[in-house]
């Protein structure tokens, strides 16, 4: 009787680790599957010089594209930034301002290619070439 006992401990405790291994791996596996989401479109957006006084200023604009989503972030503090996204043709698609060091997201409606320009309260400008599929 003991045998029989012992040997459904031991079951039951082959039945908890497979169980524990799954939750474990679980999250992993959903993880992965997320990030692959979330990275799919994504394309990084050099920020290149216009005209700078000074120390160059452009390293500290991070920008990139997912999908219709442009994101930018500054990751110094540059003063109050006016930034400007057109079309390659010239068209203004949008402005804002941002104060520095923050970061913003914007939509970007139709595909095409696009620039957008970061002016600096010194009249530094930076810009980045993009493009949004569909």
């Amino acid at each position: 009787m003991q045998r029989i006992v012992n040997g459904s401990v031991m079951q039951h405790l082959k039945i908890k680790q497979i169980i524990l291994l799954f939750a474990f791996m679980l999250p992993t596996t959903w993880c992965g599957a997320v990030c692959s989401i979330i990275t799919d479109g994504y394309s990084h957006i050099t920020v290149k010089e216009r005209k700078h006084q000074g120390t160059p200023k452009g390293s500290t604009i991070d920008a990139s594209v997912n999908g219709h989503t442009l994101t930018v972030a500054f990751t110094e503090n540059l003063g109050l930034v006016a930034v400007e996204i057109s079309t390659a043709a010239g068209v203004t698609v949008d402005c804002l301002s941002t104060i520095t060091p923050t970061g913003f997201q914007r939509c970007i409606p139709s595909a095409g290619d696009y620039i957008v320009t970061f002016t600096l309260p010194n009249g530094d400008e930076y810009y980045g070439e993009f493009t949004v599929t569909d």
